[in-house]
Parts: structure tokens; C-alpha cells; sequence
């Protein structure tokens, strides 16, 4: 009858409609992998160059730079597709090592690094975030990565020797001039300076490098700024700085459970200037 052709009709549609879905999703994921005796499936993050690997724990990741190397002994994934039959690496990324990685996990909206941006990172320490933010913006972008303590430069200087996308440079951030022959201007700054002062340090280098209409993240650490006050009023505060400093800040975000009374702040630089 004609109702029964139609009901097979729509069958036949669904299926169709479900593999065509199943084969997107095989060019969206990788291959099960069998790791440590756990299946593993690597999926997209809903930011650009961050992975999940799902498992029996599942686990934030970027793709390898420099496969075979890991950067702070990190576990590394190693992956055969069967599509193209390439071998793909992925690091795990460590929320309790990177304020970022527990911001992504915490939910954030968006971290505006994107592939080929060139990004100023205030603040690098031994690379730990900075190795991960480089795998996101490729060999195209560059991070140029400040640092003040010479301990922590060394390890930054031989991560940068086989990430060459890393221009490390062993100088207080409070002096932008002093620095300022090593680079042009920027599409991002990422200020991680444990400092009373850490929004003026963010707003001097703004003024130096960052583009009109340029993105910034911040992350405060309230007991660095007063260890008596409350941290949600500490965090206001901060804010209520970089407002005055025509910075536009649009989300905040704490990074509990991961690290105790901090937070996160993300938003964009002269954005008058910028509509103009």
C-alpha cells in the first residue's frame, strides 16, 4: 500500500542519513586505540586544536608539535589512522600544571588562539601552558615567551630549540622596552605574572604590542595581591583596573578545583579604537 512504501521509504532515508552521519564522524575522529589496555577514542574539542581522549579517564590533549618529545614528562598518545594510515601523537595537558587547561575544562567560551596567531605570553615559567599553546597556533604562529628567573629560562631556551615557533626571552616583564627589538605586535597577550601589580604589567605590555581590538587572558592569584581580603572582591578589583586601562574584559571564570582562589579573565584591547 502506499502508506507502507512511505514508511519504507522514510527507513531507508534514516539509514542512509545515519551512515552519512558515521562517515563524517570517522573524518572528525580518529581511530579507537588500545592504550595502556583502554580504549581510547581521540575527539574534537569545541576549541580549535584541543583534543579529548576518551578512555576510562578521560583527558585533555593537543597535537605534538615535535613528535617522540615530551616537555615536562607528560604522557603522550600515539594514534594510527586508518584512513590515511598516518601516525598522529597527542600530549596530555595537565589542568593542575596550566591555568588554561583548567579554564577549558572549567567551560570557558573561548580562548581566541587560533593557528597562525602570534602570541605574547607573560610570565612562561618552565613552558608548561606554553608548550601546549604552541601546538595550537602551529609551526606558522609564534609565542614569544617571557620569563624573569634564569632557572626557568634554561628550560625554556631547550624546549624553544626543537619548537622553533617559541622565541624565549629571559627578561622582567615590568620593562616591555627592554624587549621590544624581539618582536612586532601581537594578536593575544597571556600575562601568568604572580604579581601585586600583575593588571599594570598586563595594560604596559598591551600598550607596547598588542593590536587594536587584540585579545587578552589574565590569570589572577588573589593571596598574591592581598592574602586578607576576600578573593571574589580581589577579583573585582582587578577587573575594575583593566577597565580603566580600555581594556574590554568578556568572560571570568575561577579555576576551582584545580588552583585555590584564582581566576581567569579573557576579553579584547582598544575596542573603540579598533570599531573605528
Amino acid at each position: 500500500t502506499l502508506s507502507e512504501t512511505k514508511k519504507y521509504t522514510n527507513k531507508f532515508l534514516n539509514n542512509k542519513n545515519k551512515s552519512m552521519e558515521n562517515t563524517q564522524k570517522k573524518k572528525l575522529y580518529d581511530k579507537k586505540k588500545t592504550y595502556n589496555g583502554t580504549k581510547l577514542l581521540i575527539e574534537r574539542h569545541k576549541h580549535f586544536g584541543i583534543f579529548i581522549a576518551r578512555g576510562k579517564e578521560d583527558a585533555l590533549c593537543t597535537k605534538n608539535l615535535v613528535p617522540g618529545e615530551s616537555v615536562y614528562g607528560e604522557k603522550r598518545i600515539v594514534i594510527f589512522s586508518e584512513i590515511d594510515k598516518s601516525k598522529i601523537e597527542y600530549r596530555i595537558w595537565n589542568p593542575f600544571r596550566s591555568k588554561l587547561a583548567a579554564a577549558i575544562l572549567g567551560g570557558i567560551d573561548d580562548i581566541y588562539i587560533k593557528p597562525g596567531m602570534k602570541i605574547l605570553y607573560l610570565g612562561a615559567a618552565n613552558g608548561t601552558t606554553v608548550s601546549h599553546i604552541a601546538d595550537i597556533i602551529g609551526e606558522e604562529g609564534n609565542i614569544y615567551a617571557i620569563e624573569f628567573s634564569h632557572r626557568s629560562g634554561r628550560d625554556l631556551i631547550n624546549m624553544a630549540k626543537k619548537r622553533t615557533n617559541i622565541v624565549p626571552i629571559i627578561e622582567d616583564a615590568r620593562y616591555p622596552h627592554k624587549y621590544r627589538m624581539f618582536l612586532n605586535m601581537v594578536d593575544l597577550i597571556f600575562s601568568d605574572v604572580a604579581q601585586p601589580d600583575q593588571a599594570r604589567i598586563l595594560s604596559i605590555n598591551a600598550q607596547h604590542f598588542l593590536k587594536n581590538g587584540g585579545y587578552f587572558i589574565i590569570t589572577i592569584k588573589a593571596s598574591c595581591i592581598d592574602s586578607t581580603a576576600d578573593a571574589s572582591l580581589i577579583f573585582a578589583k582587578e577587573v575594575q583596573k583593566l577597565q580603566n586601562d580600555n581594556f574590554r574584559p568578556i568572560e571570568q571564570i575561577t579555576l576551582e578545583p584545580y588552583e585555590r582562589d584564582h581566576a581567569i579573565v579573557l576579553g579584547r584591547y582598544r575596542m573603540q579604537k579598533f570599531s573605528k
